[in-house]
């Protein structure tokens, strides 16, 4: 589920590391963070300074600065219960996502800059959200990057082959349109739908490609009209 109350109970809460950094596409991210709360999961959810600039600007939010403040805020703002949603400083190396021991949870970076691009695919890890995708490399584990940028050079192009040899997933923030979709939420939810699929979380925001077709074959050939 995707809307209404969360439902997992806290010893099992599915846990998602959130990453949002200074690409545009902020509304990517914070919806994200919306959908994972109302699935229930647990949010170790992490910021750049130049995505909180880039909030700011596309966004009627002014996120507080502090980790603390923000948690308080943006927990407030979906509705996250008490062990919901934890937000972690750009240098708190004792966060669950900066180490292989840590939570085995799958990283998502949306919206993902080609400066984290090019970070990830060399191995730095400056910071917290650099050294999250460095650990989910080396272990292994899901890694969704949202890349927003046009055009790409062949520095951002080779980047994302690097991190793709390397078990990466990603995502450009390419919504499509054969939903017929009425609204810039509804291009958000195009993505963020997708991200949900392969997290393997329930979601309601598009429906299933061939779903329609499927519902009429199931229901058999229509019958012709009466003379």
């Amino acid at each position: 589920m995707t809307e209404g109350k969360p439902t997992h109970s806290a010893a099992k809460r599915p846990t998602v590391n959130l990453a949002l950094t200074g690409a545009s596409g902020a509304r990517y991210g914070l919806r994200l963070l919306q959908c994972l709360l109302a699935a229930g999961c647990r949010v170790h959810f992490m910021i750049s300074k130049a995505a909180q600039v880039v909030v700011a600007t596309e966004t009627e939010l002014s996120l507080p600065g502090s980790p603390d403040a923000m948690q308080a805020f943006l927990a407030e703002r979906y509705g996250a219960e008490a062990d919901q949603l934890l937000v972690f400083g750009r240098e708190d190396w004792f966060a669950p996502p900066a180490s292989g021991s840590g939570s085995r949870a799958p990283l998502v970076i949306c919206p993902c800059s080609t400066g984290t691009l090019s970070a990830l695919a060399t191995g730095a890890s400056n910071n917290l959200i650099e050294r999250a995708g460095d650990v989910a490399l080396k272990e292994r584990r899901p890694l969704i990057l949202v890349p927003r940028e046009a055009p790409y050079s062949e520095i951002h192009l080779d980047n994302m082959l690097r991190l793709t040899r390397m078990g990466a997933v990603i995502m450009p923030a390419s919504p499509g349109f054969y939903h017929h979709p009425e609204s810039v939420a509804d291009m958000v939810d195009f993505i963020v739908a997708r991200i949900l699929d392969h997290l393997d979380l329930p979601q309601d925001l598009m429906p299933r490609w061939g779903a329609e077709r499927v519902s009429r074959k199931l229901a058999g050939p229509s019958k012709p009209p009466a003379d």
